[in-house]
């Protein structure tokens, strides 16, 4: 296996839909001649063409209502908004009608749209352009929503989107883009979408994250490490819906649960996560269950970024509470 940076992963998936399945289109801003603005789709326009990878104008809306037309005539479109922070522009698209339509059209039609898209904080981003918006997709029935944390999920996580006949919100963390590399498999192989995985084997406490704050969680895994706590990293993938079992098996393992997300603490995938253990598992709890989270505010200007992100420091000082608590 090579090993592939974040982004290449992505452009490599990409690469391969394109030339697998003739019905397969990608459209955006910018995807074009650019490659996109972090130039996911570089070299996909000269290699396919224009009438399958082509610029679209600075208008989200359009590009959602493009995809559902698109979806509803055997195209399995693939939109790119450039940043989730435009997302709501776009979100009658998204939420308000391709969640809806299998329904509306008795099952009798099939709406295989990928709405891929960066987000996440960690590079000095202007505003608009770093939220943690997950959440108010999650909360949409009909549309799943992925959030790979390492290139070979990405890879695989994306072909199981595109060959997927519902729509999925494939969320890219723009931090991971080029700050991590990964043995990534060569050709053409998916990832079960709907199912976490454990990316580390642990006894003590269940530390279950996803995206972004996957590397950070492993990062505290190591630090735990030294005080004699091992902790086990459950790693959703897909946030909605989420993979109750496996969370199930990781909290009746260990006993102990820290949930850890870098979005805004209130009505997130955190506090889905931690209800669902409790109302299921609250007897295998050996300890309340910890929280790490971004502050119930606006996101902040890049000046204030890093001391308002969630920290490694932060999931290890909350495993540390959860382990010691009697």
């Amino acid at each position: 296996m090579a090993e592939k940076t974040y982004i290449a992963a992505i452009t490599e998936a990409l690469d391969l839909a394109l030339e697998k399945y003739d019905n397969t289109l990608i459209f955006g801003e910018d995807v074009g001649q650019n490659g996109g603005v972090f130039r996911a789709t570089e070299g996909l326009q000269a290699k396919y063409g224009e009438e399958r990878v082509f610029n679209t104008p600075l208008a989200e809306s359009g590009i959602g209502g493009l995809a559902i037309g698109l979806a509803t005539t055997g195209f399995r479109p693939i939109m790119e908004i450039q940043f989730y922070g435009f997302i709501f522009e776009v979100f009658d698209s998204v939420a308000g009608q391709l969640a809806r339509n299998r329904f509306r059209f008795n099952n009798q039609r099939n709406f295989p749209v990928v709405v891929r898209t960066p987000y996440g904080g960690g590079t000095k981003t202007p505003e608009m352009h770093a939220d943690n918006l997950e959440g108010l997709m999650a909360q949409t029935p009909g549309v799943r929503v992925v959030m790979p944390s390492n290139p070979a999920d990405a890879k695989g996580l994306l072909l199981a989107s595109i060959e997927s006949n519902d729509p999925v919100v494939f969320l890219e963390h723009l931090r991971l883009y080029r700050s991590i590399k990964g043995e990534v498999p060569e050709g053409y192989y998916t990832t079960p979408l709907d199912k976490a995985a454990i990316t580390r084997e642990g006894k003590d406490v269940s530390i279950i994250t996803y995206g972004g704050m996957v590397p950070m969680a492993l990062k505290a895994a190591e630090e735990l490490a030294k005080q004699g706590i091992d902790a086990e990293i459950v790693d959703l993938r897909t946030v909605s819906p989420l993979d109750i079992e496996t969370i199930g098996q990781s909290v009746q393992k260990t006993g102990r649960v820290v949930v850890a997300q870098e979005a805004q603490r209130q009505s997130g995938i955190g506090a889905m996560v931690m209800s669902e253990i409790v109302e299921r598992f609250a007897l295998d709890l050996k300890a309340p269950i910890a929280r790490v989270a971004a502050p119930d505010s606006i996101y902040p200007f890049a000046m204030a970024e890093s001391d308002w992100m969630p920290k490694v420091d932060d999931i290890v000082e909350k495993a540390q509470e959860v382990v010691n608590y009697d």
